[in-house]
């Protein structure tokens, strides 16, 4: 580089020639596809733990063997290593909801899903909720609302409908006395009260009405409830009735007065369960938002109720409160932290997603007019999810609200019944096939999940996943014989249990139609472990074991150690095995590639081969080996990125040699190489 220097002198450059280097990590994450009851659809989830994969997922059931998958999850994240979980799309997948649409047009995936569709900016036309990913799962929760439809009920000496009195209707009553005490001082009011019939009951001589301004002379101020204050209608004083001229249209004297909020709970299907309001949270008013607006009564509660205990076995438990949120579209508490109530519960909401205000809003506002005495004239623009700049919000009232109509795989809402659990081979498939990008997912393990399919079908599958780990390159796929290879326990009641010669013959002719590949591992068949969900024993397929003696030597060791023998094959979690090959029938197996799992007296249920799924004598046959060389691929493929543009001369040749070697140097000093 030339120096423009008009005198003597020194400038200093620096330049880094170490530049890069190689930070090896073996996350050990297994990829696995597989139905479940709830959960994000057809989008990978980290889970880290088996509490993860019962809350994300739900528990195992037992229709159509769903245990498998789900034992298969758990037993891999025994030993320590993470996963990512897809759970497989289906074409009769739909969302529980609430609302006017029509139930095969409700299916949001997933959060990623709610965004594409543009719910994140728009409402759901139809839809007040909706669960937050498909299944039966939560049909029958209850999700409870309240706003500020009403501030007082009054109850009066005649039916409404006798005194002719309809909803929109303006209530006004006499202040004229009554002391309004200010900041050190008290004055006495000589106005009236200006209100709204915003609701009649249907089973008593009740009204409900909002409190919106007190009048004096020709001028109104807008004015709030206040329950033991000022501004409220009072029992035993003369009512006036008006429409929207101000014409009366009746008058009479209320007998009672009583705070609406106040009587307002939540039923439950339990009657003796209900919950009040006022337990749970102060009365919705405006919010300060709304009010530096002149916006009025946009704040309301949603409470997400487990009804029936399908979700947390305890019925009635409260799931989650989403307490003063807006209305408003735009609404915030602070910067960057919306209230608007649609925005809010996507953020805050494991359950649901809010779709559009429910039907039947009720309008609780007059237009100003020059005259207040005679502007009672309804407000036309109160819907809710607008800008809150001059608004007055429409009102719902008290709700309580069950979502239904959650579909399974196959089309019921049962998810106890057979196919309920079954998406179909394709849809399986296509999960996996989701896997093959290298750049969106890093995984290291590519586990089958269950077997129980038929023996093509189990085939296919075991040779799809190995298609997408040889696409990979830096990928293992985990492969079990089919369940009918080892028994047949379709039917209840009934059990036919395969002899040891037959067992080894089925699984080495399943095997011979399966890929020959070095990213491939495959294991003799099954365990028997204890299902605490159900309280019984299962038999699980050990492809998740035996990816889990890699994912444990990753962390106790190196990938190149082999995962087999005494010292770092056992199996966790096993009674039994389902198939305990002897000496003849390991023999067998493993000219035929595939790694026995076998019970040894002392030492357990241990791993006891390291073969690849190679068909060919080679190095690459041993799974070490293959370990070692996509652990090495994936470090120097790494540090190889940072090269990429460089000037393909000595200095980058040589940082490049500079990176590499110590790494290696490393791998051989613990005995990666020679």
């Amino acid at each position: 580089m030339p120096l423009n220097l008009a005198s003597p002198g020194i400038v200093v450059r620096e330049v880094d020639l170490t530049a890069g280097r190689i930070d090896p990590v073996s996350a050990s994450t297994a990829a696995l596809v597989a139905p479940f009851e709830k959960g994000p659809v057809d989008l990978p989830q980290v889970i880290e733990t088996e509490n993860d994969l019962l809350n994300t997922f739900g528990e195992p059931k037992t229709v159509d063997k769903h245990y498998e998958h789900w034992l298969t999850a758990s037993s891999y994240l025994a030993y320590g290593g993470r996963m990512l979980i897809l759970r497989c799309d289906g074409t009769n997948l739909k969302n529980s909801f609430v609302g006017s649409a029509s139930t095969s047009s409700i299916i949001i995936k997933s959060d990623e899903h709610y965004n594409q569709l543009g719910y994140d900016e728009n409402t759901i036309a139809g839809v007040t909720f909706a669960a937050r990913n498909p299944g039966s799962w939560a049909n029958g929760i209850k999700v409870a609302i309240i706003d500020g439809l009403a501030d007082q009920t009054l109850s009066l000496p005649n039916t409404p409908s006798s005194l002719a009195i309809t909803v929109g209707m303006g209530v006004t009553q006499s202040l004229n006395g009554r002391v309004l005490s200010g900041v050190g001082t008290t004055s006495v009011l000589t106005g009236y009260l200006k209100g709204v019939v915003s609701g009649i009951s249907t089973n008593s001589n009740d009204v409900y009405v909002k409190v919106l301004g007190y009048v004096s002379g020709s001028t109104e101020t807008l004015v709030d409830y206040q329950p033991g204050g000022t501004y409220y209608f009072a029992e035993d004083v003369i009512t006036r009735f008006v429409n929207d001229d101000g014409v009366g249209i009746a008058t009479t004297t209320p007998n009672n007065q009583y705070d609406w909020f106040d009587q307002q709970s939540i039923t439950l299907s339990n009657s003796a369960a209900n919950i009040p309001w006022n337990t749970i949270a102060s009365r919705p008013g405006t919010s300060r938002y709304a009010s530096e607006r002149n916006s009025r009564f946009d704040e309301l509660h949603v409470v997400v109720i487990d009804d029936l205990g399908t979700v947390t076995g305890n019925a009635g438990t409260i799931l989650e409160k989403h307490l003063n949120i807006s209305k408003g579209s735009d609404a915030q508490y602070s910067v960057g932290s919306p209230s608007n109530w649609r925005k809010y519960i996507f953020n805050s909401s494991s359950y649901i997603f809010a779709g559009s205000s429910p039907t039947g809003i009720v309008t609780t506002g007059f237009q100003a007019g020059n005259n207040p005495n005679t502007a009672f004239d309804l407000l036309t623009d109160t819907g809710w999810d607008q800008e809150t700049t001059e608004i007055v919000f429409g009102g719902c009232g008290a709700r309580t609200l069950t979502l239904a109509g959650g579909r399974n795989y196959n089309n019921g809402t049962d998810i106890n019944t057979s196919g309920a659990l079954t998406p179909g081979l394709s849809r399986i498939v296509a999960g996996y096939n989701r896997f093959s990008n290298t750049e969106e997912y890093d995984v290291n393990f590519l586990l089958m999940g269950s077997a129980n399919y038929d023996k093509d079908s189990s085939a296919a599958l075991a040779n799809q996943i190995i298609s997408v780990a040889e696409q990979r390159k830096d990928a293992i796929a985990f492969i079990s014989p089919y369940r009918r290879a080892f028994l047949n326990d379709s039917a209840v009641g009934s059990v036919t249990v395969n002899s040891e010669d037959q067992i080894t013959d089925n699984v080495i002719e399943y095997y011979a139609s399966v890929t020959s590949t070095t990213y491939g591992i495959l294991d003799s068949g099954y365990k028997y472990m204890y299902d605490r969900f159900s309280n019984v024993f299962r038999y699980v397929p050990l492809n998740g074991d035996i990816a889990g003696c890699c994912a444990r030597n990753d962390i106790n060791q190196f990938p190149w150690f082999s995962p087999a023998g005494t010292a770092r094959g056992s199996i966790l979690n096993a009674v039994k095995l389902a198939y305990n090959p002897g000496k003849v029938q390991r023999d067998r197996l493993y000219s035929a590639r595939i790694n026995p799992v076998i019970f040894s007296p002392g030492a357990g249920i241990i791993l006891f081969g390291d073969k690849t799924a190679y068909g060919k004598s080679s190095a690459f046959d041993r799974i070490n080996v293959r370990r070692l060389f996509i652990y090495l691929e994936n470090a120097i493929s790494a540090a190889a990125k940072d090269q990429l543009f460089e000037f393909n001369d000595e200095i980058t040749r040589t940082n490049f040699v500079n990176i590499i070697e110590p790494f290696l140097r490393d791998v051989q000093s613990h005995s990666g190489s020679d």
